[in-house]
């Protein structure tokens, strides 16, 4: 189990920055990503057919010999961990659960804004995360479906984002949260601009962060920390790899191997 792989899907790219967060904190383990690139966006689509589409991806990463799962997703975090805890002989982890988590251990008004797509924020997940914590006195969400096109784009920086983003978090600034919970794998690339726009008094939970860290906790309790020197990474996708390729590379900021085309047909 040490030598084996940590693998990561989502529907897109924006599990990417849960790589690059592995990456960071656990450069000796070794990661394989499969992006489902052919069936996305996974919000639009009903649980039950969401519980389908991630046994697939879940079934087709195992096979790449795996020692913990990660769904990338909050979507598929949302609907389809108990499925695959039952489905997958590997310890699985979803994004929602650690970003709820952390921001429940650093408030101190109680107060936590919550930012997503419209699916992750009408799905309640990461308010009901969040409320089943006690130092969370309240939620306040908000949907904010225009990032994610941003940060796909890499208009990281640009007068547009920026405005965007002080008209979505304007009503949470007014509510009186103390800490904003990011709630979609695509916006910690938006960390810069909404530290500049928010200040010091509201503190950023950034999801990708927090699940790596649950990640090398399961290792370390599970005892199954790579004794690699340095792991590799290997990517695949159901569709237009050389996008894929292009954007993966802005989101990790580095070059990457090969990305690897794969059926959707292919996945059992």
């Amino acid at each position: 189990m040490n030598s084996g792989k940590i693998g990561i899907f989502d529907s897109g790219v924006g599990g990417l920055t849960v790589v690059r967060a592995v990456n960071n904190l656990l450069p000796h383990e070794s990661v394989v990503y499969f992006g489902d690139t052919a069936r996305l966006p996974y919000g639009s689509k009903s649980p039950e057919t969401v519980i389908r589409f991630a046994i697939e991806d879940a079934e087709f990463l195992l096979g790449k010999g795996l020692k913990l799962l990660v769904v990338a997703c909050n979507t598929a975090s949302s609907v389809s961990l108990p499925a695959l805890r039952e489905f997958a002989d590997v310890p699985v982890i979803g994004v929602i659960e650690p970003g709820a988590k952390a921001a429940a251990g650093i408030t101190e008004s109680g107060i936590v804004g919550v930012i997503g797509t419209l699916g992750t924020i009408s799905s309640g997940a990461y308010q009901k995360a969040l409320k089943s914590f006690e130092s969370v006195k309240r939620v306040i969400a908000q949907p904010a479906p225009l990032l994610v096109p941003l940060v796909e784009e890499g208009m990281l920086e640009h007068n547009i984002t920026d405005l965007i983003l002080k008209e979505y978090t304007a009503p949470l600034v007014n509510e009186g949260i103390d800490t904003l919970v990011l709630g979609c794998t695509h916006y910690p690339l938006l960390k810069d601009a909404l530290s500049r726009l928010l200040g010091e008094g509201i503190r950023l939970i950034d999801s990708a962060e927090s699940t790596a860290d649950e990640v090398a906790s399961i290792l370390d309790t599970e005892d199954i920390i790579s004794d690699n020197i340095q792991g590799e990474n290997s990517f695949y996708v159901s569709d237009i790899p050389l996008k894929f390729q292009e954007i993966a590379q802005r989101f990790l900021g580095k070059t990457i191997p090969l990305v690897t085309q794969i059926e959707v047909g292919d996945l059992h």
